[in-house]
């Protein structure tokens, strides 16, 4: 079979462009011909061809792109390169425009594979709010030419019916359990931050403000009080430089102690990271799955998080918390890393 991938980037720093890696590369294992479109690729899945449209270098006009990318005719055209395919799946808007105009031209195969959209509420500004209405408006005209929808998780199945009116189907995201598992060892990620000694909170993701970091850091620095060797490790790619610029001031006040930023780290390095830590958590607000969760699990780690989106699927081994309960959150820590002793 010829299928084609359709996602806006193909990133190791981003989950969903992981789980496209390992759906592509699960095809090609299966024998189909696999290419996958995208604006912008660093990753090469085996076996796929990969083929990159481009778009704006700085954020600020990739957001505008991407928003408008039906403006732009001569990518739009790109939908020609789909003649031929027996299926063609689209991960994410902008590229659902490339399977919509496919579907209407050639009546190639269109299933649409939901990973949810952030809600507005989360936003602070008018301009913010307006970008994200606009977005979903263009994805759900996009998407009512699919076959067929999947979403990550049951929660995203709800919002996507409420949302749009399509049914979709639930297919949880896969875990590379080849590489994240018990068997993952910890190498020298304790060492490498002088972390030997501490009780390690781990966390994995972007560092934007929907993912809730300043929340992680005021009920760790909360948990620190009863357990002060508790140290909180910071693992994700700054997408929004001034949010992360106000998280570093946080870590630096006065009392805050034993809270450290890697950045982005290498694909590979992540189940090492994983097995270093004595816990997982997350403080996000918004999470159609939560793939840095589910892989902390697959490595023996309990993770705790707020109780939103999709994370009374997702979390299973850990607790949950009242969402932006700060005292509450901080509790579940220490209760966790005390069962550690």
């Amino acid at each position: 079979m010829n299928i084609a991938i359709l996602t806006p980037t193909l990133h190791a720093f981003s989950g969903i462009d992981r789980v496209v890696q390992l759906q592509a590369e699960g095809f090609v294992k299966e024998g189909h011909k696999v290419t996958i479109i995208s604006l912008e690729a660093s990753l090469r899945p085996k076996g796929c061809r990969v083929i990159s449209l481009g778009m704006p270098k700085r954020p600020f006009w990739q957001r505008l792109y991407r928003l408008f990318f039906f403006l732009d005719r001569k990518k739009l055209d790109a939908y020609k390169m789909l003649k031929g395919c027996d299926k063609v799946i689209a991960h994410f808007y902008p590229m659902t425009w490339l399977a919509y105009e496919a579907k209407g031209c050639y009546g190639t195969r269109y299933v649409y594979w939901d990973h949810g959209i952030n809600t507005t509420g989360l936003l602070d500004s008018i301009p913010q709010k307006l970008y994200m209405l606009l977005f979903r408006l263009f994805n759900n005209h996009t998407i009512r030419r699919a076959d067929e929808a999947y979403s990550v998780s049951r929660y995203l199945s709800r919002e996507l019916l409420k949302e749009s009116g399509i049914r979709s189907k639930v297919i949880y995201n896969a875990i590379d359990k080849s590489r994240f598992s018990t068997r993952a060892k910890p190498g020298t990620i304790r060492k490498r931050y002088g972390l030997q000694e501490k009780k390690v909170v781990l966390y994995v993701g972007r560092i934007a403000p929907h993912k809730g970091v300043h929340y992680l850091i005021r009920a760790v620095r909360k948990a620190q009080e009863k357990m002060p060797d508790i140290a909180l490790l910071i693992v994700g790619k700054e997408t929004f430089p001034g949010y992360a610029k106000k998280l570093r001031g946080m870590a630096g006040e006065s009392g805050a102690k034993n809270i450290v930023f890697a950045g982005f780290v290498k694909d590979r390095e992540l189940p090492n990271y994983y097995a270093s830590c004595d816990a997982y958590a997350t403080c996000s607000q918004w999470e159609g799955f939560n793939l840095p969760a589910a892989e902390a699990q697959a490595c023996g780690k309990p993770a705790v998080a707020f109780d939103i989106g999709s994370h009374p699927e997702i979390v299973k081994k850990g607790a949950l918390v009242r969402n932006k309960d700060i005292d509450g959150f901080a509790s579940a820590l220490v209760n966790m890393l005390s069962k550690k002793r």
